[in-house]
């Protein structure tokens, strides 16, 4: 019954203010506008917050935990096919991945549902996603804080801290300020 009730206000956030409200602008907390394809960075780091582990099933069944990429950047990316903004960020993602993979891991957390999960498997085919995608559940997206709208991203530096949130999609210049 508590896991439905999470699974509707979850859905209904995403109804409410779903991605990006189809990529228009959208009014941050701080009473500016964000123009199309701008990201706010949300996060205020007092020090670093330690990221929640998780374990989650890739697209393949097999168990990804936060914990195995201590010692690198990680960047998280919550996000769904049907998300334009998501589709439109994940080519600097793999483009990331593929320059610093010494340094880097990328871990996408999708958030497709019962109507849409049937999608994932063929969207990381036919982009060539080259880092992991795991499903999430409403216990990763409480643990990072309620995701309201997507895509949003975590960076997490080499202690497992987070350093940064953003919501909405965000250039390759942002994330690689933090593995330069």
């Amino acid at each position: 019954m508590l896991k439905r009730f999470f699974m509707l206000i979850f859905l209904s956030s995403f109804l409410l203010y779903g991605c990006e409200k189809n990529n228009e602008s959208q009014e941050p907390q701080n009473g500016t506008t964000l123009d199309e394809g701008e990201s706010e960075n949300i996060y205020e780091n007092n020090g670093g917050d330690k990221a929640p582990n998780f374990t989650l099933k890739d697209i393949s069944g097999k168990d990804v935990k936060l914990s195995d990429y201590k010692g690198k950047v990680v960047i998280l990316d919550f996000w769904a096919t049907w998300c334009g903004p998501c589709r439109r960020g994940i080519p600097d993602l793999i483009a990331l991945q593929k320059q610093y993979s010494k340094d880097l891991a990328v871990i996408g957390i999708s958030l497709d549902q019962k109507n849409t999960i049937a999608d994932v498997v063929p969207f990381y085919k036919s982009f060539g996603i080259n880092y992991p995608v795991v499903y999430g559940d409403a216990k990763i997206v409480q643990a990072y804080g309620g995701i309201e709208a997507i895509p949003t991203s975590f960076v997490i530096d080499r202690e497992g801290k987070i350093v940064n949130k953003y919501v909405g999609l965000i250039p390759k210049e942002e994330y690689e300020k933090y593995l330069n």
